[in-house]
């Protein structure tokens, strides 16, 4: 599947792991250069060194996407590595679980920090490169937590929420100056981060009995999605929330368990 990307620069927070990985993996497969950026060190320089050992291009970025001084030097060096923006993957995030009356401030401020100001922190990064140039697209990972509440983590919920309203007004206010701005929104997908909050037994019972396609999302799934959002195949597609969940949102109180009882 050729997406039309070689040659193109493409960053890609949280390249490390989970989503982002594949999303540069897949970018740099399609001939893209890649500049991988993770909050680990270790894990944008191991993304970097399978691209490169594979024959593709890419710089490894390591910062916190909540420093706003810190996202723009990483992607200014990127730049400098690679050359111009054309397109930027933000799918750097965290998650975790606690009740709202007994959550703490630190776990709700990280959270929010992370997923949603650290999306605009990264955007407007990007945003401004591409402006200037008067073309670029750029697809934040949200997730199916901001079409839904979600008991126990309301501060997840609330990032991503905020996440599908950010990506709505950065398509409204930079569309007509040429930058693209999408988000995916993925169901359960098997990653890292979602084993370490869930069992076997509750995705079980609360998600594969609900999806159609009857299976968790691979990241590489999410992936294609992005980049499609990201190529001149969707040219005219902007300020749009894609659900990529294997039609768990089309009804999510239908239990296959029950149907098929």
């Amino acid at each position: 599947m050729d997406f039309g990307l070689a040659k193109r620069v493409i960053a890609v927070t949280g390249g490390g792991s989970g989503i982002g990985r594949a999303c540069a993996m897949m970018a740099a497969e399609q001939g893209a250069s890649v500049m991988v950026g993770d909050f680990s060190r270790a894990a944008a320089e191991a993304t970097v060194a399978e691209i490169t050992q594979a024959g593709g291009r890419a710089f490894a970025a390591f910062f916190d996407v909540r420093d706003d001084a810190a996202v723009s030097k990483a992607f200014a060096d990127g730049e400098g590595a690679l050359g111009p923006l054309d397109a930027l993957i933000a799918s750097a995030g965290v998650g975790g679980a606690a009740p709202a009356e007994s959550m703490s401030m630190a776990a709700w401020t990280q959270v929010l920090d992370t997923n949603l100001t650290g999306l605009f922190n990264c955007a407007q990064a990007a945003g401004r490169s591409m402006l200037q140039r008067g073309h670029g697209s750029i697809v934040a990972i949200g997730s199916g937590a901001g079409l839904g509440g979600m008991a126990e983590r309301s501060h997840y919920s609330a990032s991503k929420h905020g996440v599908n309203g950010l990506v709505k007004s950065l398509a409204i206010e930079w569309g007509r100056r040429g930058v693209r701005v999408n988000c995916v929104s993925p169901g359960p997908v098997d990653t890292p981060l979602l084993r370490q909050h869930w069992s076997q037994e509750r995705l079980e019972r609360i998600y594969l009995d609900r999806i159609p396609l009857g299976r968790l999302a691979h990241a590489d799934d999410i992936a294609r999605a992005a980049l499609f959002l990201l190529s001149d195949a969707a040219a005219y597609i902007t300020g749009v929330v894609l659900p990529v969940n294997g039609g768990l949102s089309a009804g999510y109180s239908t239990s296959y368990a029950a149907i098929d009882g």
